[in-house]
């Protein structure tokens, strides 16, 4: 039986596609191990910079490139690695990926510079960003049955998502019992047992009819991603300087560059044709505003458990895993909601409204609302998994399967966007309140953010110091408040789209 909805290309003549057997689901949980690693990489150095500054002893500028260059490389290698993969093999791409992660691990570990950190990270984005596109593209290439495929999508999606949340959660226990290179051996195991059960248990897929590699794109395309991100990120933390406005301008003008290049080259990177099928683009967009929704809640979030209710950082780490638990079980309810008959534009409508939710939860919280944040984020959390499954969902299924590896990139690109965005958005609305609650007689680091706060807090003597930090803490409250109430309007606009938008898409469902 078949949702109301029929592809508009499918005939009733085409054979039914084969199901998945044990071969294949065996081969998904063989997959999720490289995934979870390289989401976990994004959070993996939270607790171990301190070790690594008091080993490494790196400058402020090499400090901030340890942490940042991964998310960078990742960023601007993920339409180039989903495209090559297309071309030479997602398999033979995954499989040398995983070569590249597990080397650089290992020199990382054992890094006696900073210099050797850096460049060891950055291999690692390299590595990663083989990883992710050849995952989803294999997961879409093993799975021709509509079911199946959105089963083992949803798996994805919370394996990606909770890998991000377990990063730093791990990086802090294995930095208590053992060194801070410890944060990345654990990589070696997991990238060994895929380089010996991957060529057993992943099928070879590529595009049969290429075309030439178009490498102008390759320097275009990171023209366009990284300045772009580097800009947003700071924005979120540093302020709208000049600057950075000027790199996110650079940014936006070589994408428009790379995307008339991609309308013009007689064999493009990324195909426009993949936009032409139908709820490709709507996918792309809405999982955008997902990672907008996700990532600008963790600015404050970490931050509020850290700074407001002053718990350690590891504490924190272990209170932000509960989120996590409902994660697990959204993208499973979402996609069987659609398979049992249940419109794909109610589902999403109804995960943007549960995220939407969770917003306006956390607009209510106080200074000393531990659980009630806690549970905010785990509705925002519930109801965006939900979306982003489905969205993801909708663009492989959308996507034709020689393409597949660009279509992956693509999703993953916009999610990074969508995540810088949301931080510098939202950031920066709760740091105009945060500034505006905030006495203008306090010192002026104190006007900068909620750490500098307390730092001058802690020099003040007594009652003068105590009540600058109650101040500082309640007017950061006051900007997540903000931020919050934002982001409520932000879901709730991307409710209303999705209803509308995604009610005209049919989508076969077998």
């Amino acid at each position: 039986m078949t949702n109301s909805t029929t592809n508009s290309t499918s005939t009733t003549a085409s054979p039914p596609p084969a199901r998945a057997g044990r071969r294949e689901w065996t081969a998904l949980g063989v997959l999720m191990l490289p995934l979870l690693l390289v989401s976990m990489d994004v959070s993996v150095l939270y607790f171990a910079i301190p070790a690594i500054n008091a080993d490494l002893e790196p400058s402020g500028t090499q400090q901030l490139w340890i942490f940042d260059i991964y998310a960078f490389v990742l960023a601007g290698l993920l339409m180039t690695m989903g495209s090559l993969g297309d071309r030479i093999g997602r398999r033979k791409l995954l499989l040398g990926g995983a070569v590249a992660f597990g080397a650089a691990s290992l020199v990382a570990a054992y890094a006696n510079s900073a210099e050797t950190l850096i460049a060891a990270r950055a291999v690692l984005g390299i590595g990663g960003a083989t990883l992710m596109p050849s995952t989803m593209a294999l997961v879409r290439t093993m799975f021709t049955d509509s079911a199946q495929r959105a089963k083992a999508i949803g798996i994805w999606s919370a394996v990606m998502t909770g890998g991000i949340a377990l990063g730093s959660v791990l990086s802090g226990v294995l930095v208590q019992y053992f060194w801070w290179g410890s944060v990345f051996l654990i990589n070696l195991p997991a990238m060994a047992l895929l380089l010996v059960l991957g060529p057993v248990l992943l099928p070879e897929s590529k595009d049969p009819r290429p075309g030439r590699f178009d490498w102008l794109s390759v320097p275009l395309s990171m023209a366009a991603v990284l300045p772009a991100i580097y800009g947003l990120k700071e924005i979120s933390s540093e302020g709208w300087h000049a600057e950075y406005v000027v790199s996110v301008t650079v940014g936006l003008l070589f994408a428009a560059l790379f995307v008339h290049r991609q309308r013009t080259a007689a064999a493009p990177m990324i195909s426009p044709a993949l936009f032409r099928g139908h709820g490709f683009a709507p996918a792309v967009v809405l999982n955008l505003v997902s990672s907008f929704a996700m990532l600008g809640s963790a600015f404050f979030t970490t931050q509020y458990l850290q700074s407001v209710l002053d718990k350690s950082a590891l504490e924190a780490a272990l209170w932000a895993l509960l989120p996590s638990v409902p994660i697990g079980l959204a993208a499973p309810l979402a996609t069987s909601l659609v398979q049992k008959g249940v419109n794909r534009a109610y589902v999403v409508t109804a995960g943007f409204a549960i995220g939407a939710s969770g917003y306006a939860l956390m607009a209510l919280a106080g200074t000393d609302s531990m659980w009630l944040v806690l549970i905010a984020c785990g509705v925002l959390a519930s109801g965006i998994v939900m979306v982003i499954s489905q969205m993801t969902d909708l663009a492989m299924s959308a996507a034709p399967v020689e393409r597949a590896g660009s279509a992956s990139a693509l999703l993953e690109t916009g999610a990074e966007f969508g995540g810088a965005l949301g931080m510098a958005v939202l950031g920066s609305i709760g740091t105009a309140i945060y500034r505006h609650d905030i006495p203008a007689s306090a010192p002026d680091e104190a006007h900068e953010t909620l750490g500098g706060a307390l730092a001058v807090a802690g020099r003040l003597p007594g009652r003068t110091g105590d009540a600058l930090a109650t101040t500082a803490r309640e007017a950061f409250t006051s900007g997540m408040q903000g931020a919050a109430i934002a982001g409520a309007l932000l879901l709730t606009a991307a409710a209303a789209a999705a209803s509308v938008t995604l009610r005209r898409i049919r989508v076969e469902t077998k």
